[in-house]
């Protein structure tokens, strides 16, 4: 009875690989990247400046937190 086991298992696994390899086998994919003006916020040069801005400002605000002195 083992030994059915282990040959259905090695049957079922052979029967996947095969499988997955005739997935691979698919005809190309063209992609083409857009060049358009609206490629998303993040693009944006004043996006950046606000993040920066924000982060400057949430990095000075803990580091200011943490420097208090309980006297």
């Amino acid at each position: 009875m083992n030994k059915f086991f282990k040959s259905l298992q090695l049957f079922l696994f052979g029967f996947l690989v095969s499988l997955s390899v005739v997935a691979q086998d698919k005809k190309e994919v063209d992609i083409t990247i857009g060049t358009e003006k609206n490629d998303g916020f993040f693009t944006q040069p004043w996006v950046w400046v606000v993040g920066a801005a924000v982060f400057i400002l949430l990095l000075v605000a803990i580091l200011r937190s943490g420097s208090k002195s309980t006297e």
